[in-house]
């Protein structure tokens, strides 16, 4: 039957477009909120874009017991292993280019020349995290001098469950850097993605899925910053928490809600998370804040 069929005066019939169901990502699974909740994304011009889930509490108090149920699974792995899986990931984020530039000049207002460049950025620094997995211990740890006959050995070990606020302005590329470097130490993650622009972090939970990444190692919500936020900052099973998407007073509210647990806090640079900081070479700085140093004595053979 063509398309024509059922069309009197035989014009061409318009094409309506397939639109896009962005979900949440936790577990490994693509749920919708619990709340059934949704909000509109626009682009920089203000045309809509889609609608994104409005995460609630429960969503992320979900997604915080799926990252840590893959926690041991994923710290226990090798970490040549972890290595291989992170790179799997940017093959896939290079098979999937077009659709992300796409998402990126729309989210930032940039052209198809400037939003490709941030995707491709962002694939390299994830490869350059992914080289790191297995060179961490040799950064991070040694062997230390001690009086007696013992061997004192330091090593770094992942924290654990760590919440992760996205860069707002930087979608994929600022998004890419503060999550490669929290997961290829081991630790797991539950990431709050940008509130304005959510579309490439949601689709990036589409490329984790498909890899061969372990479901719950990597877990992202979408909504209100600071509704999803708090409720991380203060859950007394999450270790740490990256502030980059805070601003200056949320970030404040939010170390203090951490302090009750002792968790972790790398709070945002001084002046923002601006984008223009995200373009800057990445360094070992994130990987190291969320690692632990164990420390093990023993004794000499005679």
């Amino acid at each position: 039957m063509s398309e024509q069929s059922g069309n009197p005066g035989g014009a061409a019939r318009t094409r309506l477009g397939v639109l896009k169901t962005y979900k949440l990502f936790a577990g490994g699974k693509f749920p919708r909120s619990e709340s059934g909740r949704v909000y509109e994304v626009t682009d920089t011009r203000g045309n809509w874009l889609a609608n994104a889930p409005l995460a609630s509490r429960k969503d992320a108090r979900d997604a915080v017991v799926a990252a840590r149920k893959a926690f041991g699974p994923w710290s226990g792995a090798t970490a040549y292993n972890r290595g291989q899986v992170l790179y799997r990931i940017a093959e896939m984020l290079e098979g999937r280019r077009e659709q992300f530039a796409a998402e990126v000049a729309a989210a930032e207002g940039l052209s198809k020349t400037k939003a490709a460049a941030r995707v491709d950025a962002a694939v390299d620094r994830w490869v350059w995290y992914a080289g790191w997995s297995d060179k961490i211990a040799q950064v991070a740890g040694g062997a230390n001098p001690v009086a007696g006959p013992y061997f004192n050995l330091s090593t770094p070990e992942p924290t654990g469950v760590v919440a992760v606020l996205a860069p707002q302005e930087s979608s994929l590329l600022g998004l890419v850097s503060v999550l490669a470097p929290v997961i290829v130490s081991g630790n797991t993650a539950v990431v709050v993605a940008s509130e304005r622009a959510p579309l490439p972090a949601l689709s990036l939970a589409e490329v984790l899925a498909t890899s061969d990444l372990p479901g719950g190692v990597v877990n992202v919500l979408s909504g209100r910053t600071a509704e999803i936020a708090a409720p991380l900052a203060a859950h007394q099973d999450v270790n740490a928490i990256d502030l980059a998407g805070a601003d200056a007073d949320l970030a404040g509210e939010l170390e203090v809600a951490a302090a009750d647990n002792l968790k972790r806090v790398l709070r945002p640079e001084a002046g923002g998370s601006a984008a223009s900081s995200w373009s800057a070479d990445p360094g070992v700085k994130r990987m190291l804040a969320f690692v632990e140093t164990k420390t093990v004595w023993h004794p000499v053979g005679v």
